[in-house]
């Protein structure tokens, strides 16, 4: 089986493919800061209590409310 070529590719495959290299590429050269890194117990269990609580269908905040508060905290 021949392996397929980019000019075999519709354009949505194409777009695909740029999108998941871009990706890949930005992971590899900025990498995770924190990666390696533990969180201190009582976060984790704090972060696992705010997922359950979205998963459960309790309220977000979306980004752009959160910086609208953080704005004005200053």
């Amino acid at each position: 089986m021949t392996s397929p070529r980019i000019a075999d590719l519709t354009v949505t495959e194409f777009k695909q493919l740029v999108r998941e290299s871009v990706a890949q590429s930005m992971a590899a050269v900025l990498g995770g800061p924190d990666e390696g890194l533990s969180l201190r117990d009582d976060f984790a269990e704090e972060l696992r209590r705010s997922l359950a609580e979205v998963d459960a269908g309790g309220k977000t905040t979306s980004l752009a409310d959160a910086a609208e508060r953080l704005q004005s905290s200053r």
